[in-house]
């Protein structure tokens, strides 16, 4: 009996013992990964641009892990068409990109420039379901690709308020009204990915609006640019009442007591949409700095990346542990809008672009 009870106290104790080398095991990979990536020393990074976002994205890991950050920041619509020709003449130069999901799905997915992200993983916090809002981890795609780090509420309609009065915007259907005719701004051509075909993406699947608002609206004689600044200018001086913009630069315009407000989509009787924007984190392959780039991944999507990520755009983080304290309640996004960047909503991307490109020319 007593021997019998011995074996059974042996066996139970091997229960635990995998957890006790798990526990070890990845603290020991992650003191190799980090003394790796400190003798490659620097980093190869493509992600949004702003003076902010890439202070947030570069310095604090730089300066603690020894990993000197190479970074572009640049347009969605630019990177792909970089990439690829850069890899036809055989050169083979990031190692991690920080971008919006149809750049990553639609742009460099196809031309087999990322891996999945997964198996990069390593912190327990990363890997670990409970870390992120809705308890699982934030694919933006079916290959897992990659791993979304912001989501927020879109916020790209504002007006002139010495033109327009705010409440009069109850629908997004007031676009329509004839006496908005010619007088309608849209900063990024909804033709090309960005807010602006984010937008236009939520009106195509939105089951109130649809395909027919569109080509109403389009109607209204839109004038569209691929400026944000310019078009935050001419709301801003009011030589347009209504502009479907860039909040980035809007915001800005705002703060500084300027005749512009936001129309928020909680005002509007058909809501608003979800965006991850530029916040998505992919591993490119081939990277000429693997160990820097496997430790970036996970410290960005680690509480003290996210954090810095978030404080630095104001919008949501979906780790559960980073507060949103520091984020607009505009921002914060409302149960049921739509994902507008998500895998599914992207495959609206190409019918939308087609009736676009058909209502507006090439």
């Amino acid at each position: 009996m007593v021997a019998r009870l011995t074996l059974l106290a042996l066996s139970l104790s091997c229960l635990f013992v995998p957890n006790s080398f798990a526990a070890g095991s990845w603290q020991e990979e992650w003191d190799k990964l980090t003394a790796g990536a400190k003798k490659e020393g620097r980093l190869f990074l493509a992600g949004p641009r702003g003076d902010t976002r890439r202070q947030a994205l570069t310095e604090t890991f730089g300066k603690k892990y020894g990993v000197e950050i190479e970074y572009l920041g640049v347009g969605g619509p630019e990177l792909p068409p970089r990439v690829q020709r850069e890899r036809q003449a055989g050169v083979y130069g990031w190692d991690v990109f920080i971008a919006g999901t149809s750049t990553l799905i639609r742009g460099l997915r196809p031309i087999g420039a990322l891996d999945p992200i997964e198996p990069n993983l390593l912190l327990p916090d990363v890997k670990d379901p409970k870390s992120w809002r809705g308890g699982e981890l934030p694919f933006f795609d079916k290959e897992r690709i990659g791993l979304t780090v912001l989501r927020r509420a879109g916020q790209y309609l504002y007006v002139n308020s010495n033109l327009v009065k705010i409440e009069e915007f109850k629908s997004w259907k007031e676009l329509l009204n004839p006496r908005w005719k010619g007088k309608i701004l849209v900063g990024r051509d909804p033709r090309i990915s960005g807010y602006g075909q984010s937008t236009f993406a939520f009106f195509y699947i939105h089951k109130e609006l649809g395909p027919e608002f569109i080509k109403k609206l389009v109607q209204q004689d839109l004038k569209i640019l691929q400026d944000d600044r310019t078009a935050a200018q001419w709301i801003a001086q009011g030589q347009y009442p209504i502009c479907v913009c860039s909040d980035l630069q809007m915001d800005r315009y705002i703060k500084e007591g300027l005749p512009v407000k936001a129309v928020l989509g909680g005002q509007l009787k058909e809501g608003g949409h979800v965006t991850s924007a530029f916040a998505n984190v992919a591993k490119v392959n081939h990277a000429p700095h693997p160990n820097a780039a496997k430790l970036y991944i996970n410290w960005v999507l680690s509480r003290e990346g996210g954090l810095l990520f978030s404080k630095a755009t104001g919008d949501p983080s979906l780790r559960v542990d980073v507060p949103n304290d520091h984020v607009e309640p505009w921002a914060i996004p409302q149960p049921g809008w739509p994902i507008t960047n998500s895998e599914e909503a992207i495959k609206v991307e190409e019918p939308l672009v087609a009736l676009l490109k058909q209502l507006l020319g090439e």
